[in-house]
């Protein structure tokens, strides 16, 4: 499917053009997009299939409206109220005439006697007229963000589709600790934060007279003001005159990467505003995403947030009572604010997240398939997986029974992990060692197994073990270099790649690995990826008393000294993990940490003090990393630049 898309894109001050950058980078593996950013650009309609409008109020999506009034496609309804559009399009340019034309049109001689008040200076636009009746008259089908909107849209009269599609979330990254040193605060001072334009609707006003109680109960509780002033509302005569000078500071316009900080080093967000015209917020869903305990008002699209994401302050009496409630809750008990929100973090990152969004946009469109894949991406479901977990098969050595000794928890979570397969589907064990590699056939069901090593490309080695009940297992080992060779295998092969204990080895090229993984699993196949993590509290606990983080960091022994341990190159974060599975084409459907070794551990109760303290994650800290991709795209980036200098 060929798909136009309409939108404004960065540098464009458009909270959309930051949405749309966003959901193009996922949209664009799943339907064959070409990208219109502004009326410059020659367009024929006939050439496509689907043309998608992403529509907002103001003037940034001049020639997105006009377009779709020439071309009728599907319509991104970001809000119900095109008036401030409409004003662009008409009275900033001139055409009077036209201003009142599409009032009449949109409200019938009552609002045109008001246009024409207007046009005479007796008064200003009426917002209140939604000006959206002539874009919804040519509309093939429209997309909003809830149910909200939905019911605002049908409210307008309009009858054809509408598809209720999240807004996606970000989920950025910021260092709280570092933006907190340059706020000059400690790690333990309430921060509460109001982010974007500062409005009067944003109900600052009230929030600052809630946070003059806070002071009362708290004194070193403390407040910023993110986003460029409104000249309706003199904020700095307001703090002053509540005497919150000492604890309010207004830091105005931000870049995005001091905007996501600055947000980042606080504990608490407040995302309120009245009235509203359906609107989300991506400065909301950014606080969300960044785990922050979050105050909205429970109005339009924001009452539909889960209980459990964020607390819903209602708009009128007793509203800045509340307001002060919440906020001396949450500063009383931070334990209550980081529960909150890590409830948060974890709804947007399951129902917002881009890939979920652009699936559903790729559906809204015509059931479109990803492609270059192959159209059959949704799996079948899952098969339960095997209960007791598979047992390991009899070590053959003395060393291989002190190895599975070690690691038999890793070993046997692994088998837990990975999905099970039919007398059809074909798994290749990367680094097979043979210790679970009869457990792939005989427990978990694959037809075909297939394993591979490090060595000359082209040779096969043929090995055979015997297994937990007695009988042979017999397997080809296909040798070649996974950071420089083509993988010996057709294209869409294989149902699963196993890849563990294994990427910390290389030396020089790890996404050459995920790429060919990529390219050798089937469409909705599952890359299976095991590694040790530099970030567990043994890791933390070692750095922070001057040892080495890694488990594997030396170099070999020279030749006759005994055998050497296989030394780890680069270990990984589970953070890195994720973005290398989606750098690779797959999306995350599993990620946690485990044991890695068997063995005794020391007490690191005191690690997570100090990550508790300065409100440092304390998940994923096990020593082990396991996670599960299932590909969903060919390969995103090739040389991410996390990964590579």
């Amino acid at each position: 499917m060929r798909v136009a898309y309409f939108s404004p894109l960065p540098p464009a001050r458009s909270g959309i053009a930051d949405y749309s950058e966003a959901l193009l980078q996922h949209l664009a593996p799943l339907v064959d997009l070409e990208v219109f950013s502004s009326a410059e650009k020659p367009f024929d309609a006939a050439s496509f299939d689907a043309i998608l409008y992403q529509v907002g109020n103001n003037g940034f999506h001049d020639f997105v409206y006009q377009t779709a009034l020439r071309h009728p496609g599907m319509v991104v309804m970001h809000e119900s109220n095109l008036h401030h559009l409409i004003a662009d399009l008409t009275i900033r340019r001139g055409d009077w005439d036209a201003y009142v034309r599409e009032c009449e049109y949109n409200g019938g001689a009552p609002a045109r006697e008001f246009a024409e008040r207007v046009r005479r200076l007796e008064t200003g636009p009426d917002y209140d007229l939604p000006m959206t009746r002539r874009l919804l008259e040519s509309a093939r089908g429209v997309i909003v963000h809830s149910r909200f909107m939905q019911g605002q849209i049908e409210a307008a009269g309009f009858t054809g589709p509408i598809h209720v599609i999240p807004h996606g979330a970000w989920i950025p990254e910021a260092d709280r600790n570092a933006w907190r040193h340059k706020l000059s605060l400690d790690e333990i001072t309430p921060l509460i934060g109001i982010f974007g334009f500062l409005k009067p609707y944003k109900r600052i006003a009230e929030s600052l007279r809630a946070f003059r109680r806070v002071v009362r109960l708290t004194p070193n509780a403390r407040m910023i003001l993110v986003g460029e002033p409104h000249a309706e509302l003199p904020i700095e005569p307001m703090i002053r005159s509540l005497n919150l000078s000492a604890n309010v500071r207004v830091l105005g316009f931000a870049p995005m990467e001091d905007f996501v900080g600055y947000m980042g080093a606080c504990d608490i967000v407040l995302n309120l505003r009245y009235p509203t015209v359906g609107e989300s917020s991506g400065t909301l869903l950014r606080s969300l995403g960044l785990g922050k305990a979050v105050l909205v008002s429970e109005i339009g699209a924001f009452a539909e947030f889960p209980e459990d994401a964020c607390l819903k302050v209602p708009v009128g009496a007793g509203e800045e009572d509340l307001i002060f409630e919440y906020l001396n809750l949450l500063v009383s008990r931070p334990e209550v604010a980081q529960a909150l929100g890590a409830g948060a973090k974890a709804y947007v990152a399951e129902t917002c997240n881009w890939a979920n969004v652009a699936r559903q946009y790729a559906e809204a469109l015509g059931g479109a398939a990803p492609r270059p894949l192959a159209p059959d991406l949704q799996p079948p479901p899952p098969a339960p997986h095997p209960a007791p977990a598979p047992d390991l098969p009899p070590p053959a050595t003395e060393a291989d029974r002190s190895y599975v000794e070690t690691h038999r928890t890793r070993l046997a979570k692994t088998l837990e992990m990975i999905p099970p397969g039919g007398p059809c589907d074909r798994i290749l064990e990367m680094g097979a060692y043979m210790q679970i590699t009869p457990a792939l056939h005989q427990q978990l069901g694959y037809g075909y197994v297939r394993g591979c090593y490090y060595g000359t490309l082209g040779r096969v080695d043929h090995k055979t073990v015997i297994t937990a009940d007695g009988e042979p297992f017999e397997c080809d080992i296909d040798l070649f270099d996974a950071e420089k060779d083509r993988f010996p295998y057709p294209d869409a092969h294989f149902s699963t790649v196993l890849c563990c204990e294994l990427i910390e080895h290389l030396f020089e090229d790890p996404m050459h690995l995920v790429s060919e993984a990529n390219r050798i699993l089937k469409p909705g196949g599952h890359l299976v990826l095991t590694t040790p993590n530099i970030a567990g509290l043994r890791a933390v606990a070692a750095i922070l008393q001057g040892y080495h983080p890694g488990f594997f960091p030396a170099p070999p022994r020279p030749a006759g000294l005994g055998e050497p341990e296989a030394r780890h190159n680069r270990e990984y974060t589970p953070r890195e993990i994720h973005h290398l599975l989606e750098n690779g084409g797959f999306e995350v459907t599993r990620l946690e940490t485990g044991e890695f070794r068997d063995l005794p551990h020391p007490e690191f109760g005191w690690v997570l003090h100090l990550l508790e303290r300065y409100r440092l994650d304390t998940g994923l800290r096990s020593d082990g990393i396991y996670a599960v991709g299932r590909k969903i795209a060919a390969l995103r980036e090739r040389y991410p630049e996390w990964l590579y200098s």
